[in-house]
């Protein structure tokens, strides 16, 4: 015979459990691995030297260090600055024509190299050439020309 007990134990047994939906578990945060900390040499029994001889040690420790090697500093990169002018059109198929002819003798050059050398020519210039050449261009209207 079995007791209720024992009865309701059995039956128990034979029920299974109804699986729950498990929810997701937050990805576990392990701690960042350090290496193990060497142990300090021991001391080995040494007799300790005079307080004046550790100074004069230190001082020399200084002074035996290596010197920092400095660095080559870069030129520094030169701004660029762009700017629009006016010119009358025959001067500017100057610029034209010189092209072309760079271009015949194999050198390839841009209008802005060619204005370029212009300025490094007229640096050179005293002040009573620069005024002639000066004089001898066409006077040009001021401001930008109306559409």
């Amino acid at each position: 015979m079995a007791t209720r007990v024992q009865a309701a134990a059995a039956s128990t047994e034979k029920k299974k459990p109804v699986a729950k939906a498990a929810a997701p578990k937050p990805p576990v945060k392990k701690p960042a691995v350090r290496p193990a900390a060497r142990p300090a040499p021991k001391a080995a029994a040494v007799a300790k030297p005079a307080p004046e001889a550790v100074k004069t040690e230190k001082k020399a420790e200084k002074v035996v260090k290596p010197v920092k090697v400095e660095k080559v500093a870069k030129p520094k990169k030169v701004k660029q600055v762009r700017d629009s002018f006016t010119m009358p059109e025959n001067e500017y198929a100057v610029l034209a024509q010189v092209k072309k002819s760079c271009l015949k003798a194999g050198v390839e050059i841009k209008k802005s190299d060619l204005l370029r050398i212009g300025v490094s020519l007229i640096k050179n210039l005293k002040i009573a050439e620069l005024k002639d050449i000066l004089n001898s261009l066409t006077p040009l209207k001021v401001g930008r020309p109306k559409k």
